[in-house]
C-alpha cells in the first residue's frame, strides 16, 4: 500500500512538473489559428512553421552558437578553477585557510546586482567590454563550486592520498592521477550547474554585449518578445530551443549528478 501511494504521488508530481514543458512543446508546433482557438493541448496537427519563421527572420543559429561558445568556455574555466581551489582548501594546509574559506562562502550572501557596478568597471578596465570574455571572466570561479569541491574532497579517505605520497607523487600528480578519477560525480554536478547558470544568464550579457550579433539566447529571447508581439508560437519555439540543451545535458549527467550532490554535503 505504501509503495503504491508513493508511486501515485511521484506520478502526480511528475505530471504537474512536466505539464508546462508539454504545453510549451505543443504551442511551439501549433499553428496560429490553433493557438487563438485555444485548442492546443490535445494533439491534432503538428507544424514546423514557427521554427521556419523564426530562423528565416532572425539569426537564431548565431545566437545559439554564441550561447554554446560562452557556456562551454565558462564551464571549462569554472570547473578547473573550482576543482583546484576546492582541493587546496580541503587537502593543502596553509595559514589562514579557514578564514579565507569563510570569506569565500560569505560572498554567497551578496546579491549579484550589488556587485555589478564594480564588476562592470573591472571588465571595462580589462578592455573586454562588448566581447564574450566580458561575459565569461566574472564566472570563472564560483563560491558554490568551491564549496562543493571542498566538501567532496574532504570525504575522500586520507589513506588513499597518503599512499600516493608514499609512492613519490606530489600534490599535482596526486590531484591528477588519484583525486580526479574519483571526482566524476562532482565534475558532473559542477558541469551541469555551471552550464545552466551560463546558458540561462540574462542580465549580465545584456549589460556587457553591445552588438546584436553577439547576443546570447536569453538576451535574444527578450529581443524577440518585442518583435513577435502576440505570436506565441514563435516565442514558444524560441523558448523550446533554449530549454532543450539543458534537458539533454541533465538526462546525460543525471546519474552522476545525484551521486555528486549526495557526496558533497548537500542532503
Amino acid at each position: 500500500m505504501r509503495t503504491s501511494l508513493r508511486v501515485l504521488v511521484c506520478a502526480v508530481v511528475t505530471a504537474v512538473m512536466l505539464f508546462p514543458l508539454y504545453a510549451m512543446v505543443r504551442m511551439a508546433f501549433s499553428t496560429r489559428a490553433e493557438l487563438f482557438a485555444g485548442d492546443v493541448l490535445v494533439p491534432d496537427s503538428w507544424t514546423l512553421a514557427n521554427f521556419e519563421n523564426l530562423f528565416a527572420k532572425f539569426p537564431v543559429g548565431t545566437w545559439m552558437l554564441n550561447s554554446l561558445a560562452v557556456s562551454l568556455v565558462t564551464v571549462a574555466l569554472s570547473v578547473t578553477v573550482n576543482l583546484l581551489a576546492g582541493y587546496a582548501f580541503a587537502r593543502i594546509p596553509f595559514r589562514g585557510r579557514a578564514g579565507m574559506f569563510l570569506l569565500v562562502l560569505s560572498t554567497l550572501m551578496i546579491p549579484a546586482q550589488a556587485i555589478m557596478i564594480p564588476q562592470f568597471q573591472i571588465v571595462s578596465q580589462l578592455g573586454v567590454y562588448g566581447t564574450f570574455w566580458g561575459v565569461i571572466l566574472p564566472s570563472a570561479a564560483t563560491a558554490l563550486g568551491i564549496f562543493l569541491a571542498r566538501q567532496f574532497f574532504l570525504s575522500l579517505p586520507n589513506e588513499l592520498l597518503e599512499a600516493a605520497r608514499l609512492d613519490g607523487a606530489g600534490q599535482l600528480r596526486t590531484f591528477w592521477s588519484v583525486v580526479l578519477p574519483l571526482a566524476r560525480p562532482l565534475i558532473a554536478v559542477m558541469v551541469l550547474l555551471a552550464f545552466m547558470n551560463s546558458w540561462n544568464d540574462f542580465l549580465w550579457p545584456l549589460i556587457v554585449l553591445k552588438d546584436p550579433q553577439l547576443y546570447t539566447l536569453p538576451v535574444s529571447l527578450r529581443f524577440l518578445q518585442g518583435q513577435f508581439g502576440n505570436d506565441y508560437g514563435g516565442l514558444m519555439a524560441a523558448g523550446l530551443l533554449s530549454c532543450l540543451p539543458l534537458v539533454l545535458l541533465f538526462l546525460v549527467l543525471q546519474r552522476w549528478f545525484v551521486q555528486g550532490i549526495a557526496r558533497s554535503g548537500l542532503r
